[in-house]
């Protein structure tokens, strides 16, 4: 059994992305080609009301205002994250809502969002109590019929990231995780090169959310 741990804490983010160029960090992808993808199988279109967790810095949410969807909220722990995006966009952030807060902690509207996204953010819920707030804000804040696009460290991924632990998942885990009311569509492992030179293991995945 991994040892438990707290979730990371805010100061560590904003000095992350204080400190560091966006491209330089171990997480950084020009595009999220496969979690497009996977958003894609899920119904993707203009009118799919879609939010980010985790999503600070990651371009994700360009190609997503490119594709013309026009309910999109990203959300972060840190406000440096969400500044390199709104910096970056520039007038266009203005169609984005922009939420820095705590996912085990945020008030998010209820039954709001047809597709939840999250890269490399479940991973770090490594304490039993945070993996429960986080799933309680995502019952809570997605569409009964919605679609939810995660990434986290697959089996053999690393044990920790930023300096900070991670649960690593397999498929099934992951699966077993969410719960019963989650119903695994499609999922697919991915070798994320890091700008250091490395590769990091990933599973993706799509849900149906489908509460009794």
């Amino acid at each position: 059994m991994q040892p438990q741990h707290t979730p990371p804490a805010r100061d560590h983010w904003e000095q992350v992305y204080r400190t560091k160029a966006p491209d330089g960090v171990s997480w950084y992808a020009p595009h999220a080609t496969v979690s497009l993808a996977l958003m894609h199988q899920a119904g993707l279109g203009p009118a799919s009301a879609v939010i980010d967790v985790g999503g600070g810095a990651s371009t994700l949410v360009d190609d997503l205002l490119a594709e013309g969807v026009g309910a999109l909220t990203v959300l972060d722990l840190s406000e440096a994250a969400l500044a390199v995006s709104q910096a970056r966009l520039g007038p266009r952030a203005e169609g984005v809502q922009w939420l820095a807060a705590d996912i085990t902690d945020v008030a998010l509207p209820a039954q709001a969002y047809d597709i939840w996204h999250d890269r490399a953010v479940f991973h770090f819920m490594t304490a039993p109590p945070a993996r429960n707030a986080y799933l309680r804000a995502l019952r809570a804040a997605l569409r009964s019929g919605g679609h939810v696009v995660i990434a986290t460290f697959a089996e053999d991924g690393p044990e920790r990231c930023s300096g900070l632990p991670v649960t690593r998942y397999s498929v099934p885990a992951l699966a077993a995780t969410l719960g019963d009311d989650f119903t695994l569509l499609a999922h697919q492992r991915a070798l994320h090169p890091t700008p250091f030179g490395t590769e990091q293991a990933f599973n993706h995945a799509l849900f149906r959310y489908q509460p009794d």
